[in-house]
């Protein structure tokens, strides 16, 4: 009885942690076009708040033992924290810039561009099945981009940026997690303020800072509310990703974002309003149907490598 209780307990744990990453996860989405739309808040410094929370939450995280920093040479980490300020800053100007439906969609274009990465600078190799699975997920991001009725082309460029500098970020953190052999928090934990820094130097270049409109300029009550809402729900949004690999599996997390996928699409069209014509309706399905197939495909080979081994004397 007692380890069925336990049994119980660790599954109500794990469908919390889902739930809660699903809220934050779609909640950080809405409220940044929110804060764009209504309040005209700067990208960059939104994205500064943003760092600034993540490493001050981080920091209570290791003060409570959540994780246990490790010294990290700051010169390791440059090229790191530099791609991380700007895969934040194209992704919410990406987001800015489109409806949520094509900002959605051109996020789903990071798998391939990192399987291009990968094959061509670290001569990683990817199964014909693998690489099939990419057409459905192109042709669908195309289709969508070209039906847009709100398409444009600044949009557009903020989104093949946010694409490019993600995809880049995602593999390099890869490789320093395995290079320094520290897992995402500990990384995390460095990374943040070295980007804070960044953009603390390159936010008077490219905004306002004191003036109306800037960051320190005169905000309503409600404004600096919601961006400070915004930046403690980013912090939720890592965490809780973190906190979802290290109990379930990065495949876990990757299928339930499949239905945050299909939320947040639903979400853009109802809260927004934006219009949403059939051969948008289209590219989505296709999309949907590539990055199902890919995770499909990865689950199976993943365990066909696994009764590999376990076969081997």
């Amino acid at each position: 009885m007692a380890a069925l209780a336990d049994r119980v307990r660790g599954r109500g744990r794990i469908a919390a942690g889902l739930l809660l990453n699903l809220l934050v996860s779609i909640c950080i989405v809405f409220l940044n076009k929110w804060i764009y739309v209504h309040y005209g808040f700067p990208n960059m410094s939104l994205t500064l708040v943003h760092f600034v929370v993540t490493w001050l939450g981080l920091y209570i995280c290791q003060k409570l033992d959540m994780f246990a920093p490790k010294s990290l040479p700051p010169s390791k980490l440059l090229l790191l924290a530099l791609s991380f300020c700007g895969f934040v800053v194209f992704t919410n100007l990406s987001l800015q810039n489109n409806t949520i439906g094509t900002y959605q969609l051109a996020k789903a274009m990071t798998t391939p561009v990192i399987i291009v990465i990968q094959t061509f600078c670290y001569k990683k190799t990817f199964s014909t099945k693998i690489q099939l699975t990419l057409i459905p997920i192109t042709v669908g991001v195309i289709l969508n981009s070209y039906y847009d009725v709100k398409f444009n082309f600044l949009g557009t460029v903020f989104a093949a940026l946010g694409v490019l500098v993600t995809s880049l970020y995602q593999v390099w953190v890869g490789a320093k997690q395995h290079e320094l052999q520290v897992n995402s928090m500990q990384l995390l934990y460095y990374q943040a303020p070295m980007s804070s820094a960044m953009l603390l130097v390159a936010v008077p270049f490219f905004e306002p800072v004191f003036a109306e409109g800037g960051i320190f300029g005169p905000w309503s009550v409600s404004a600096l509310l919601m961006v400070l809402l915004s930046g403690v729900i980013a912090f939720m949004v890592n965490l809780s990703i973190y906190w979802i690999i290290g109990n379930t599996s990065p495949v876990t997390y990757n299928m339930f974002g499949h239905f945050k996928f299909c939320i947040t699409l639903f979400g853009g069209y109802v809260l927004f309003k934006d219009p949403l014509s059939i051969n948008q309706g289209l590219g989505m399905l296709c999309t949907l149907f590539g990055i199902l197939a890919y995770t499909h495909i990865k689950l199976s080979e993943q365990e066909g490598s696994k009764s590999k081994l376990m076969q081997r004397p």
